[in-house]
């Protein structure tokens, strides 16, 4: 397994003393127990103690009892994002490998369920991402109010040029021909570098 890999390049933010838990392991199996519809701390502890065996065979470890949620909260609420981001860019690419020729990326915009938060008052947020269309790959997102973009055409842009993805072919929808977009010549510029495809793009070109 080569995810806690790259998990270990993410900063470990803890004191010394509270190293416990290895820490590449304990964002891994945090992340299994949230794609297991774990919505807390103390069910990603539960998770992990209803599999302890079964993990700690997974990836040779000893752990005799799951983190206390206490634990699990502070390391994770530590965590850079932009370092996770990193990390999983990172993984991506080394699965996505060498392509010969063309080879398909799509791109796409989603607001997460339950990403908003009334009484924080923080509004949905919006994710960018980009698929190798031939592997079901996720090779990268994006905020886009993170990345300072208001919307998904603008924050398309540099995700491309940071992903290195020059010379492939690209899929968006066609909110990315509107000519009028103030960043129609910028697009116009990567349009140089990629091909991009949709029946409304192809008629505004």
């Amino acid at each position: 397994m080569l995810l806690p890999t790259f998990l270990a390049t993410i900063p470990d933010h803890r004191r010394f003393q509270g190293r416990l838990y290895s820490w590449e392991h304990l964002l891994l199996f945090s992340i299994l127990a949230i794609l297991s519809d774990a919505t807390s701390y103390r069910k990603i502890q539960r998770f992990i103690e209803a599999r302890l065996s079964q993990l700690n065979a997974l990836c040779g470890l000893r752990w005799k009892r799951a983190p206390a949620h206490t634990a699990i909260r502070h390391a994770l609420r530590g965590v850079d994002p932009a370092a996770v981001e990193v990390a999983f860019r990172g993984h991506a690419a080394m699965w996505d490998g060498p392509r010969d020729g063309l080879s398909g990326v799509a791109l796409d915009g989603k607001t997460p369920r339950g990403s908003f938060d009334r009484c924080q008052d923080q509004k949905a947020l919006q994710v960018l991402s980009a698929l190798a269309t031939d592997r079901t790959w996720i090779l990268g997102h994006v905020l886009i109010d993170a990345a300072g973009k208001s919307h998904a055409i603008p924050a398309a842009q540099p995700l491309i040029d940071a992903l290195g993805l020059a010379g492939r072919l690209f899929t968006l929808d066609a909110l990315h021909c509107s000519i009028e977009q103030p960043c129609r010549r910028a697009l116009a510029s990567l349009l140089r570098r990629a091909f991009f495809f949709t029946s409304s793009c192809l008629k505004s070109l």
